[in-house]
């Protein structure tokens, strides 16, 4: 098993879990976060003068798959979080060693 963790600009979440169902992948675990990237933020500017922000708001998506549909995924991910600018976000994968459900006794391992 596989963990895919996606940082994405919050705009894009909805594309991107719709998209998710459609392939029957229900499970996702949606976190707002903050953060800088190679896009380092971004200058403001005001009457009064500018503003520097360096973190901005970005989505964090974490889905728990097979090592089987790791590319597809992604793939999913891409095509419909992509803007095309800076900020967009990162993809990383990780491995799974076990999963435990808290309701029942199951458990699984990759």
């Amino acid at each position: 098993m596989k963990m895919i963790v996606a940082v994405i600009r919050p705009e894009k979440v909805d594309d991107v879990v719709d998209a998710l169902e459609e392939v029957n992948i229900p499970g996702v675990t949606i976190t707002d976060v903050r953060g800088r990237g190679e896009q380092g933020g971004i200058c403001l500017q005001y009457r009064a003068g500018k503003m520097q922000i360096h973190t901005l708001p970005k989505t964090k998506l974490e889905i728990v798959i097979p090592d089987k549909d790791v590319d597809s995924i992604i793939k999913i991910i891409r095509d419909h979080a992509r803007t095309g600018k800076k900020g967009d976000g990162r993809i990383f994968v990780l491995p799974v060693d076990a999963a435990a459900w808290v309701r029942t006794d199951d458990f699984i391992t990759g």
